[in-house]
């Protein structure tokens, strides 16, 4: 039996190409009627569809499934076996948290299909992840340091200003005061319910990560 995800997935993965519902059903060799069925979970398809659809838009099927938050396991999902520093399961559960929340964050900003939108998501995440990066890689002196041109005196400061500037660009495109507010978001009905029905798999791990950011939010006694 086909679980919720899928349906979802299907969906997702297609708008995210900017693909119409007639054109990707055309490229998977079944009818339109029937890709809609799939993406509304009306009909179960066979694995062969599964397997054609995952490669179709170059996710893994445990993506597609719903079974990962990455969208290639082998490449994007590294295991502890295959790390040179054994993790500890603290740090295992943690980033499988921090991918969950990053994927419902593609998710949600899917609704919008806008592109500077994608981008500016996109920058963010990067300039946070290069932010910590850099922060540890430096942490021993002698690691050269040629990898970086930014200097160290400024690096910091100056990418948390870009992120503040990438965060207050998501902010005009999801304020609904805003000029540039994205009226697709107008469709994005969601509730605690509606994130656990969506998100089966996943959700326990979205509202852990509230409530740890929340938590660390209020020890500053706000």
């Amino acid at each position: 039996m086909m679980n919720n995800s899928f349906p979802r997935n299907l969906t997702f993965l297609r708008k995210e190409r900017k693909l119409s519902q007639k054109q990707a059903a055309l490229d998977l060799g079944i009818s339109q009627a029937l890709l809609s069925h799939y993406e509304k979970g009306i009909r179960e398809c066979s694995l062969d569809f599964v397997v054609k659809a995952a490669d179709y838009y170059n996710v893994s099927c445990d993506y597609l499934l719903g079974k990962t938050a990455f969208r290639d396991y082998d490449l994007n999902e590294p295991s502890v076996e295959k790390s040179s520093r054994k993790q500890s399961a603290a740090q295992i559960v943690n980033r499988r948290l921090i991918a969950s929340m990053i994927n419902v964050i593609y998710d949600f900003a899917a609704t919008a299909g806008n592109r500077k939108l994608d981008r500016t998501i996109n920058n963010y995440f990067m300039i946070m992840l290069y932010r910590v990066f850099r922060r540890l890689y430096c942490a021993n002196q002698t690691n050269p340091t040629e990898l970086f041109t930014v200097p160290k005196e400024i690096y910091s400061g100056y990418a948390y200003a870009v992120m503040d500037k990438y965060y207050t660009d998501i902010g005009s495109m999801t304020d609904k005061e805003s000029a540039g507010y994205l009226v697709s978001f107008d469709k994005l009905i969601t509730s605690p319910e509606q994130l656990a029905e969506d998100y089966p798999d996943s959700a326990g791990e979205i509202f852990n990560v509230i409530q740890q950011a929340e938590n660390s939010i209020a020890k500053l006694k706000f």
